[in-house]
């Protein structure tokens, strides 16, 4: 089932009970213990005194590598990049590598007990107005979801701007399905994609 996947995907790279901790750095558990809380129960609502008892660190510790939450908040989305977007692109090549891939793709993500969104669009609700560093997280990962989306177009188009369109869809599914409208999301998302396929030649 390609469900599981991305499910192991994602728990290889944060779910603690699956982690050798003796391998492990205590950085390195900090950062996806925060993972996985920040993602499934959002990042205000997830205090540090929690990501140090399940990461099992001192406070010493845990501030030597993270002077700050906000610090762990920048390091949570640049792993959480850093893990994704391979999964990502891994999805695509699995599922076709052209733009009517995406909706299995989402498929695969919507359908996982542990989706919950965007982290990038979570991340840019709950605190884009009070750290720049977000905002500047989030530009740099939809830019390079952008890139990616281009790379599944047909030459005979405006690249740029259609790998615009496309991505803002997916956000757009990614909210819905967020909500509990996985299905009603990947409709409408495929209604597009088949719509963006019978692009004519530019003239």
């Amino acid at each position: 089932m390609e469900r599981s996947v991305y499910h192991d995907v994602m728990d290889r790279h944060s779910n603690p009970a699956l982690m050798d901790q003796t391998k492990l750095s205590a950085r390195e558990r900090i950062l996806r213990t925060a993972h996985t809380l920040f993602y499934r129960e959002g990042i205000r609502s997830t205090g540090v005194d929690r990501i140090i008892a399940e990461a099992g660190v001192t406070k010493v510790t845990f501030y030597r590598h993270y002077p700050s939450k906000n610090d762990l908040i920048v390091a949570f989305l640049d792993y959480r990049h850093r893990v994704w977007m391979p999964w990502f692109q891994d999805a695509l090549q699995r599922h076709g590598n052209n733009l009517l891939a995406i909706a299995p793709v989402l498929q695969e993500w919507f359908i996982d007990p542990s989706f919950r969104g965007c982290a990038f669009i979570n991340a840019l609700g709950e605190m884009g107005g009070s750290m720049p560093e977000v905002v500047h997280r989030v530009n740099q990962h939809k830019a390079e979801l952008r890139k990616v989306i281009e790379g599944l177009l047909p030459e005979n188009c405006d690249r740029e701007d259609w790998a615009s369109a496309v991505a803002m869809a997916i956000d757009g599914a990614v909210v819905r399905a967020e909500w509990g409208e996985p299905t009603e999301a990947l409709h409408g998302f495929n209604h597009l994609i088949e719509g963006v396929c019978c692009l004519k030649p530019q003239t």
